[in-house]
This record gives structure tokens, C-alpha cells and sequence, in this order.
């Protein structure tokens, strides 16, 4: 059995609560920062100018949290998420437009990083999603209808670049339409093989490959699992099936008896519903985003939490997931 609580926090109006969550994930977010070595983590002084370069809008935000958290070196150079440690997800995401349009994703990864943290914040514009490295964003969406979310690209390469969280932050901050988002992000690099999906509410939809190294890619697919225009890792893709659940969402998007939530369901079970914990490889949860009503909800086998803007309900849920996982508990 795995247990793991999902916590609902409104920064909007007031956000200096933030540095509490920020200090009671710290100390794991700091072991993961620091497991190669201080010395592999690039300095101060490079890791804020790249930052400034490629994320000039949210600058001011950076520092304001900078402080909230102590304004210590390490957690200056980790909250720029600049070049940071490799990690990996699975994950599987759609643009959904036909009845009920909406972003629907389910994500995949080891409970130990999970934050479970659905925050609400007003930064640069409202925006509700799923907490990653503490500001990063797993998935969300904003006021604006804009709605994204990352899965990993299957790719063994690593370079200089971002960590992807702070992309997709950075997207739904300073971005209203799918098409503003490809200009902004087209060009950033990202540590490690992504892809993210956009949609936003005039149904206008795109998925971007970003590869360590390489010019991005940007496609019109509605579709994102783990891999991108090539299989380069045969093995990780035989064990996570990407392929198999690739096929599947695409044969959905074009099956004129498939609906909203007849895909929800589809979420829910295997191959897009995943337990193998033990080896980061455990659906956390399946999020849906309505670019149009401006609701989201998170779904569990057996349980479902819907939010607003208009009405945030700050709560903390708890989840039970059956899976091939030893007793673990996510707080």
C-alpha cells in the first residue's frame, strides 16, 4: 500500500507562508541537490545570470522567494533550477478538444519527490497546478485558459539547460495562448529530454520535444508519453510501454465514441495507469485542466478533487494507492 496526501494551498492573496513549505521539503530537496557533490551544481553567480537571461519576467519573484527561504547560497543556486540533477518521470498527456475539452495527463514518478502540493499563486498571473522543486510546476493552468504539462522524452542525454518545472511555471506566468508559449519556450534549454503539452482555450494545441543540446522541437501533436520523434532508448521504452500508450491516446483523439471521460477512465487503468512504485514508475495521480470553464480536477481510483479560481478550497486529502510498493507514507 502506498499513502500520500495531497495538499491544497492558496498563495494568491498572501504568499509568505510559501517558506514554510519551502523548509519542510528542504532538507530532501537538499540531499537530491547536493547527491553529486556541491561542486557539480554550478555557482551563485552563473546559475542567476542564466536565469536572468532566459527567465527575465519572473526575476523579481526569484528573489522574493530567494528570501522567504533564507537567502542562503545553495538554496539561491537551487531555486533557479539550473542545471540541477538528472531525474526522470514517466507520464501520459492529451489535448483533449472534442466534447469536453481539456488537458488531461497522468503522472508517473517515485512518491519520494512527490510534493503533493496543488498551489494556487498570483505571481505574474493566477495559476493553479501541481508543485514541483518547491516553484516549479508539474503540470497547471492559469487564468487565461493556458494549460500545460511535461512528461520525459526518453532520452539518455543530458546538457546545460533548466530544470523543466520552472519551464512550465515559466509558461503559464508570462503566457496566455498556446501560441505565445511556443515563442517563449522554443528556445530555452532544458537539462534533460521533455515534452510539453499546451492547450489553451481557443482549443489551439502544440507538443514541444526539448532536447539537451539540440534545437527543440515543436509539433502539432496533442499527444505527449515518453519518447519523441524516435525510440533512442529501446530498453526504457519496452519498460514503460510509451510506444503502447502513445497508440492508444492517439487512436482516442480521432474515435468519434471516445469522450471525456470515458478517456478519464482510460487514465485509470492500465497501460496508462501504472504501480510499479519501486521503480519511479507509479501513477500519483491524473489531472484534468478545462481551458474553457477554468476548473481542474484530480482524479484517484475512487476519489476526485475538483478546483476553481473562483473558488479554491484549501484542504489536504488522503490517497491510497495499491500498487507493487512497500507500506510508504507521503506527507
Amino acid at each position: 500500500m502506498l499513502f500520500v496526501n495531497i495538499n491544497n494551498i492558496d498563495l494568491s492573496e498572501d504568499d509568505s507562508k510559501w517558506g514554510e513549505l519551502f523548509s519542510k521539503t528542504w532538507p530532501t530537496y537538499e540531499k537530491w541537490f547536493l547527491k553529486e557533490g556541491s561542486k557539480a551544481r554550478p555557482g551563485f553567480l552563473s546559475s542567476s545570470e542564466a536565469f536572468q537571461n532566459n527567465f527575465p519576467e519572473l526575476m523579481e519573484t526569484y528573489e522574493h522567494l530567494c528570501s522567504l527561504a533564507g537567502g542562503k547560497d545553495l538554496v539561491s543556486r537551487y531555486l533557479t533550477m539550473y542545471c540541477p540533477p538528472p531525474y526522470m518521470s514517466g507520464c501520459s498527456q492529451v489535448a483533449w478538444t472534442k466534447d469536453s475539452p481539456c488537458l488531461i495527463r497522468n503522472y508517473d514518478y517515485s512518491p519520494r519527490y512527490f510534493e503533493g502540493l496543488v498551489l494556487k499563486t498570483n505571481w505574474l498571473k493566477p495559476v493553479i497546478g501541481m508543485s514541483d522543486c518547491n516553484w516549479g510546476l508539474l503540470d497547471g493552468m492559469n487564468a487565461d485558459g493556458l494549460a500545460a504539462s511535461l512528461t520525459f522524452g526518453g532520452r539518455r542525454i543530458t546538457h546545460e539547460g533548466f530544470g523543466i518545472p520552472l519551464v512550465v511555471r515559466y509558461c503559464l506566468e508570462t503566457c496566455s495562448t498556446t501560441e505565445e508559449a511556443i515563442n517563449k519556450l522554443k528556445d530555452i534549454q532544458v537539462h534533460m529530454a521533455y515534452n510539453v503539452t499546451l492547450l489553451d482555450k481557443y482549443l489551439n494545441f502544440a507538443t514541444i520535444y526539448f532536447i539537451p543540446g539540440q534545437a527543440n522541437r515543436v509539433t502539432h501533436s496533442p499527444v505527449g508519453t515518453n519518447h519523441q520523434e524516435e525510440i533512442t532508448w529501446p530498453d526504457y521504452a519496452a519498460m514503460t510501454k510509451t510506444v503502447e500508450r502513445r497508440n492508444i491516446l492517439e487512436y482516442a483523439v480521432t474515435n468519434p465514441y471516445e469522450f471525456k471521460e470515458t478517456m478519464i477512465a482510460k487514465f485509470l487503468k492500465p497501460p496508462l495507469y501504472n504501480t510499479a512504485f519501486e521503480k519511479a514508475f507509479g501513477t500519483l495521480y491524473t489531472a484534468s485542466y478545462d481551458p474553457i470553464n477554468l476548473t481542474m480536477s484530480y482524479y484517484w481510483p475512487g476519489k476526485v478533487l475538483h478546483q476553481t479560481f473562483d473558488s479554491f478550497n484549501e484542504k489536504k486529502i488522503s490517497i491510497t494507492l495499491k500498487g507493487n510498493a512497500s507500506k510508504h507514507f507521503v506527507s
